[in-house]
């Protein structure tokens, strides 16, 4: 695992942004892995600068997201699927046919998740995916377990991440107790992956991923089987290396 430690956030997010944009430059059509939360948002917010400036071009990109919420509908200011369209999709010049976000309302989840892994194969499998961490060492809503479950599969949110993740609701109460997530396979598969960390309160999980063993108690750890992942961190979240 190749690892950036860089001053602060903004300086990380623009390293993410840069190599996701040489992704497009290289390969016009590639398909892009894509995730939510607070950290890409910079990164986001670099990619729309640049195709603001004629940088980059995403006429012909076509992307897959990492996880959604469930249930929730996709006009939900808190579903993934309003994330994205939000901070990039609305942007630049993607065509959102080829935007593809699970299906946080399906009536039969297993089969929709199914179809979502047989799409990514389809698409021809993912050129580069982002992925956060969470403080418990999660990658995607794939949480610390005694196993893991290899594909695209509904999940049970852990107290956890339904308490991380109220900030963005009215109430705990509010947030959904499941999520559809890529598996450890999905994300396995994508051709190169750049995980993005950024302060203190991700320099424990950071430490695990990087220094720890590898374990299903540290989703993140299993990273390190992969040929191609960079670790874009800032220095609060590197403290503890």
């Amino acid at each position: 695992m190749k690892v950036q430690i860089l001053e602060n956030y903004k300086e990380m997010s623009r390293a993410a942004a840069d190599i996701f944009a040489d992704v497009i430059n290289s390969k016009k059509d590639c398909v892009l892995g894509l995730a939510t939360g607070d950290t890409p948002i910079g990164m986001y917010e670099c990619l729309v600068e640049d195709y603001k400036a004629g940088k980059v071009d995403f006429a012909s990109v076509k992307s897959v997201n990492l996880d959604e919420y469930y249930p929730i509908t996709p006009d939900n200011d808190q579903s993934y699927r309003y994330f994205m369209n939000y901070h990039l999709f609305d942007k630049v010049n993607i065509n959102k046919a080829n935007t593809y976000v699970p299906d946080g309302q399906a009536s039969d989840p297993v089969s929709s998740c199914e179809a979502y892994e047989k799409n990514i194969d389809a698409l021809g499998g993912i050129d580069i995916q982002v992925l956060g961490i969470g403080r418990n060492g999660h990658i995607g809503f794939n949480e610390p377990d005694g196993e893991l479950i290899f594909y695209t599969h509904v999940t049970d949110l852990t107290a956890d991440t339904i308490e991380a993740n109220s900030r963005f609701f009215e109430s705990e109460s509010d947030v959904p107790k499941q999520a559809v997530t890529m598996g450890i396979e999905s994300i396995f598969k994508a051709r190169k992956i750049v995980v993005l960390a950024s302060g203190e309160g991700k320099a424990e999980a950071v430490k695990r991923m990087l220094c720890g063993k590898l374990t299903t108690n540290c989703p993140a750890s299993l990273l390190r089987l992969h040929p191609d992942v960079t670790l874009i961190c800032d220095k609060d979240a590197a403290i503890l290396l």
